[in-house]
Parts: structure tokens; sequence; C-alpha cells
């Protein structure tokens, strides 16, 4: 596999212990992937990687997105 130009990080607000408690979370972040993964698939765009994170520490954001290299962040999205 190579190396993604771009990464896409997700917070999904899950904290110690697994359990799902962040305002990402709550706010749905995870609907985010596959929607996403949709569009990056119908634009050809098959060198950005995409995941989702623990607590982003950004929670009055959220939820939040961030795209690296250029450490671009997104919220409310």
């Amino acid at each position: 596999m190579q190396k993604p130009k771009h990464h896409i990080l997700v917070c999904a607000s899950f904290r110690t212990g697994g359990d799902p408690q962040g305002i990402c979370h709550k706010k749905g972040s995870l609907g985010l992937l596959p929607y996403l993964e949709g569009e990056l698939a119908d634009r050809d765009m098959n060198q950005v990687a995409i995941s989702s994170t623990g607590c982003l520490k950004a929670c009055e954001r959220g939820p939040v997105m961030v795209v690296y290299p250029e450490n671009h962040w997104s919220g409310t999205v």
C-alpha cells in the first residue's frame, strides 16, 4: 500500500476504556466515515486515507475532523 498524500482523522470520542462518551460521537461523527469514503471513491481520490480517532480534545467544536499533513481542522461537520 502506498503512503497516502492526505489523511483525514475523524473524532469518534472514544475514551479510555472504550466508552463513547464524547460530544463528537453523540453528534454522529461515526456516520461521517462511510460518507467521506463514498465521496472520495466517487471522486477517485485514492491517495486519501480516513480513520476514526479517540477524543481530539476539541469538544466545543464537535464533531471535528483534521486533515494531515495540512493540519486543517474542521468543526461542527
